[in-house]
């Protein structure tokens, strides 16, 4: 993972992340989770949140409330999501009679590579290009699949009409939104680096400095492409105008060009299925599958810990933080070594679960030393496995947001256009992704391929972990996920089990510092109270190091009081997200 982290810190130093108070009276702080009785959104941004209320408030369901909420997002907080980027959500279909047990669909919208891309892809000069090469620019973009994947998601779900869930956007790109000191300071962070004409021009002013917060930000092209798919569906976009423009923009640019074709759009299709789960003592935690190794890295790192006696070290922070980074670092290994698109790889997913498996992983662990370097275990179902580890890098810019409805549906969505603002090049008024810079740069390692190498029609691994938490009675507890590239893994894996083994009020959990493993270095969070014990650390042969951590942990924690629910919802303090919610 040593180059991983790098490479990432590289990145996140030049779009931190930093908390914006919020304008919403609902809105969530680190005193204490927001609290409601009837439904609940809460994502990375106010005016999304608003949007998600205001349907849930006009009798819409979860589905409907996710469809406003992104159409939102990728208009306020366009560095992150948007129409032109891809998504996994997690639903919860709550039974509507008693003794009928709920159902949870994963639904997949990962960007796909065009057909004709192959292992050189990014090839600079005969050897891998570096990311600032290849990843602003066309030979970056994969087909887009968030919106086919809502779209499934509201066919099989919605209850409002589908044009109504665009209305709230609509309204905003045209009347304008506040540009937030968040955005600000990215467009600020990012100046030396923009490139894309339109991106120019929409978010810098004629000498290139940034709209400034406060800013009042009209999109009047953002506009009439959602009233275009509100009024047609998603066609326009994988088939139509919208599709001819993409295609369009990828291959006439003066940056990198890329290979996408109307074909690669018109053949896109999103996915579902039914997800991964796990028990953890007595939950089950339930996550997507891949072609993200979120789902199956969070549900190894949990297995790896329901064998280790993590009460026992409940009171001492350094123990405590010392169990968790080393599970992770086992699970890491694992995804780094045998994870990639199901469709290309055979990917051991009930080998690296089984709870023999998971049991001789934690056996690794000691609770006085720590493992210097973690190695890729043997899982059950593997057999003459050639494949060499991956660190391809992730963009930490994606967003999550968490909802329930009034009937106990519920959401959890993680949606990105990858690296900060995406490809930079922008059609009907959205921004591009630059998605397939998830694969590794570099297809062939020691004589053998990357599984997460680039191929056509292939999906890049993710790490994305919209994640569901059920209760010993089946109900659902906790719905979480977070931005945050490769780290997604140890922000929600940390947060659940701050939540469930320590019993952390939901805003503590996705709150509380942030480490990860490289090595014999933990990397801890800056700033954080988990420096103070560097003795015990350095007792345990681990070095402390310092850094920035991007997350945006949006959160849910349902309690059961008699025959109602009590909802809390969980900000995290290092983006400017909000949660709201109505009583009964």
């Amino acid at each position: 993972m040593i180059s991983f982290l790098r490479r990432f810190f590289l990145v996140a130093a030049l779009f931190g992340a930093f908390a914006v108070l919020p304008q919403s009276s609902f809105a969530a702080t680190q005193s204490g989770p927001v609290r409601a009785t009837k439904d609940m959104a809460v994502t990375a941004n106010h005016y999304a949140t608003e949007a998600a209320m205001e349907i849930l408030r006009k009798g819409g369901n979860a589905v409907d409330a996710a469809v406003a909420a992104q159409m939102v997002l990728g208009l306020v907080e366009p560095q992150s999501s948007g129409v032109g980027g891809g998504a996994f959500m997690m639903y919860y279909n709550a039974p509507d009679a008693p003794n009928v047990a709920p159902e949870i669909t994963s639904y997949e919208g990962r960007e796909v590579a065009p057909k004709a891309a192959g292992p050189d892809l990014f090839f600079v000069d005969g050897k891998p290009g570096s990311f600032f090469q290849v990843g602003i620019g066309g030979r970056a973009v994969g087909v887009p699949g968030a919106m086919k994947m809502l779209a499934m998601a509201h066919k099989d779900h919605g209850l409002l009409n589908w044009a109504d869930l665009f209305q709230p956007a609509i309204k905003l790109a045209e009347n304008g939104f506040v540009v937030s000191e968040r955005l600000h300071n990215e467009l600020q962070r990012f100046r030396n680096f923009a490139r894309g004409a339109k991106f120019k021009a929409y978010f810098y002013d004629a000498d290139g400095r940034p709209r400034p917060a406060g800013y009042l930000l009209k999109n009047p092209e953002y506009a009439e492409t959602l009233k275009l798919i509100a009024a047609k569906g998603v066609e326009p976009l994988y088939s139509g105008k919208l599709a001819k423009e993409i295609v369009d923009a990828v291959h006439n640019t003066p940056l990198p060009k890329g290979l996408l074709t109307l074909d690669d759009m018109k053949n896109y299709k999103a996915h579902k299925t039914a997800p991964l789960c796990l028990p953890y003592h007595q939950w089950k935690v339930c996550g997507p599958q891949l072609p993200t190794s979120g789902g199956v890295t969070v549900l190894e790192t949990l297995g790896i810990l329901r064998n280790l006696d993590l009460a026992a070290v409940k009171d001492d922070p350094a123990k405590r933080v010392h169990l968790v980074s080393e599970a992770l670092k086992l699970a890491y290994a694992d995804r780094n070594y045998y994870l990639g698109d199901p469709n290309f790889v055979k990917a051991p997913v009930q080998g690296l679960l089984n709870p023999t498996y998971l049991r001789d992983r934690a056996k690794l662990i000691d609770l006085n030393s720590t493992i210097a370097k973690a190695e890729p275990g043997t899982p059950p179902e593997i057999h003459g496995w050639n494949y060499a580890p991956d660190q391809a890098d992730e963009g930490p810019s994606t967003s999550h947001f968490s909802i329930t409805d009034q009937w106990g549906n519920a959401v959890s969505m993680t949606t990105t256009v990858q690296g900060p603002f995406g490809s930079q090049l922008m059609v009907g008024g959205f921004i591009l992704n630059n998605q397939l810079t998830d694969f590794s740069f570099n297809p062939v390692k020691d004589g053998k391929p990357v599984a997460n190498r680039v191929e056509g029609g292939k999906h890049p691994l993710s790490s994305m972990a919209p994640t569901m938490v059920m209760d010993g009675k089946n109900q659902l507890h906790l719905i979480i996920g977070s931005p945050g590239g490769r780290t997604i893994i140890a922000y929600v894996a940390e947060a659940i089990v701050g939540s469930l083994d320590y019993g952390w009020n939901i805003q503590q959990a996705v709150s509380a510092p942030h480490y990860l493993a490289n090595g014999k270095t933990l990397v801890v969070e800056q700033g954080s109270a988990i420096a103070h014990y560097v003795d015990q650390f350095t007792a345990m042969g681990t070095d402390l190091s310092e850094r920035g951590y991007n997350s945006g942990l949006h959160a849910i924690e349902i309690d059961y009081d008699g025959p109602g629910r009590v909802l809390w919802g969980g900000v995290d303090p290092r983006r400017e997200g909000t949660a709201m919610g109505d009583n009964e």
